[in-house]
Parts: C-alpha cells; structure tokens; sequence
C-alpha cells in the first residue's frame, strides 16, 4: 500500500483553501501511472514525491489532465506533509528538485509555511478577441502576460467575484490561464483574484500559489509595495502573505490534513 493524504492548503480549517493530494514513493513508476493516480484523486493537483540520499525531495506535480511545471498549493500541502508525519524535522529547511528548479519550505514558529518561488514579471499584451466573451462580458482594464497566463486586471474587488466565464471561449484563448485580479476593497489585503485554468483540466482553480509569481510583482509595481496580503476569491477563498525579494517571492500559508489513506493499487513492476 502507498500512504496518501489530502491536505488543504493556503487555509487555517479544513474545507477551506485549495484541496491536493500528496503520495511519498521511493522512486517513480511510469509517467502513465502518475497520471492515471491524479486523474483518480481529482483534484487541481497531486504531488509525489521521492526522497534523495541527501535529505532533499524530487516533487512532481500533475493535473487530471497533464503534468505542470509549477504548483504553490501542492508544495505547500507536500511540505506539511513531511513535518506533520516525521519524515523532516520541522526546524529544516526542505529543499525539492522540481522542473522549475530547486524550490525551498521553511515553517514558521507561528505555524506558516513560507515558500521561495521565482518571480514572474508581466508584460502588457493586446487582449485576445475572445478575450471578453470569455470573461462573461466583463471589459479589463489592463491585460499582460509572463508568457504562459493572461492576467487581466478588472475594475473592482466585486467585477471579480462577480466573474461568470466561459470557460469554452477561454480555453481557445491560446493562454494557460487567465489570472483575473483587483485592487481589494478590505483593508486587511491589498489585492483580490480569481485563477482559471481549463486547458488543464481545472476551470477554477480555488488558490493558486505560483499565480502569484506574477500577481506579486504586478501588484507591487502599482502599489509601491515588496509586502502584500492577497486573498483568492474563489467559493473556497484562500489567504496569502507576499514578500518579493529581487527575483524571488516568498509566499506564505497555512495547511490542514483533512483526509489519510492508503492506495491499494500499486504500479507494476
């Protein structure tokens, strides 16, 4: 049998934030095999990962559909999983070798985790024709991209939450996601988004850490800040702490287990 957990991450209760699921394996079976399990859990991501002689991790994140290059919800949920079942000491630092490179996990005293992740610069870019159709109608104020996602800036906090897309007419946008953001109106954070990723398999995306490689430094351009507090607003909702260091940001939440098993169905030989 393989241990598998659900862990919530970027929230302080269970049912909150972004659901992913994380398997430990001493080494890596088939691609297929991997996909087949994350097509089986269902959720925007799970993560496997591989110990190294040297104390690190391999970590691969996968999709429903696809595997993906950068996931902030599942290394959060992977580095709660470590410290919550013994397999790390929590006073060290986690280091996992991923396809965007080494990545790093540190908990806090207060019970944060902080991520290291690259930064995304966005650059402004012609809104695709479908681009309205498949925000619902709603008209952006700003549209850039780091060169895989749109991120669209609306009018306000509630044009946002107050999103309908077709998710149709988004997947034929040629783009990865559309990152749809605000100013916040709640002074307890600086910006809101929502995250939508159907040519993924996700059409909503309910917290989105490695989003914010690129809403970060957007959003601290405009408001003069390297220190920010975001919430995705998403029917889950998800609360962020930001801290943009040169060409890195460091992203900070928190993680819940909601769910152990076992995967009774291993991969062949």
């Amino acid at each position: 049998m393989i241990e598998m957990h659900i862990i919530d991450a970027f929230a302080d209760s269970p049912f909150r934030g972004n659901p992913a699921a994380v398997c430990l394996l001493e080494r890596y079976p088939s691609d297929p095999w991997l996909q087949q399990v994350a097509m089986e859990m269902n959720l925007s991501e799970t993560a496997f990962l591989s110990p190294q002689e040297d104390g690190s991790h391999r970590l691969r994140w996968f999709t429903p559909t696809v595997e993906v290059d950068l996931c902030g919800h599942a290394t959060l949920a992977s580095a709660h999983y470590l410290w919550e079942t013994g397999r790390a000491e929590r006073n060290r630092t986690l280091t996992f070798h991923t396809l965007s490179g080494q990545l790093t996990a540190s908990a806090s005293e207060d019970g944060w985790i902080r991520l290291d992740f690259p930064v995304e610069q966005i650059t402004e870019t012609q809104a695709p024709d479908l681009l309205s159709d498949a925000l619902g109608g709603a008209v952006p104020r700003f549209v850039g991209t780091n060169q895989l996602d749109l991120l669209v800036e609306l009018d306000s906090e509630e044009a946002v939450r107050g999103l309908k897309p077709d998710f149709a007419a988004m997947a034929e946008l040629g783009a990865r996601g559309v990152l749809a953001t605000a100013r916040s109106q709640d002074d307890r954070y600086d910006f809101v988004s929502r995250c939508f990723f159907p040519v993924l398999g996700i059409d909503e995306d309910p917290v989105t850490g490695s989003a914010h490689c690129a809403l970060a430094p957007y959003w601290g351009d405009k408001l003069g800040k390297d220190r920010m507090t975001a919430v995705q607003a998403s029917a889950r909702t998800g609360v962020l702490r930001l801290a943009l260091t040169g060409d890195r940001l460091h992203i900070r939440g928190q993680a819940v287990t909601v769910l152990k098993g076992s995967l009774l169905h291993l991969p062949a030989e």
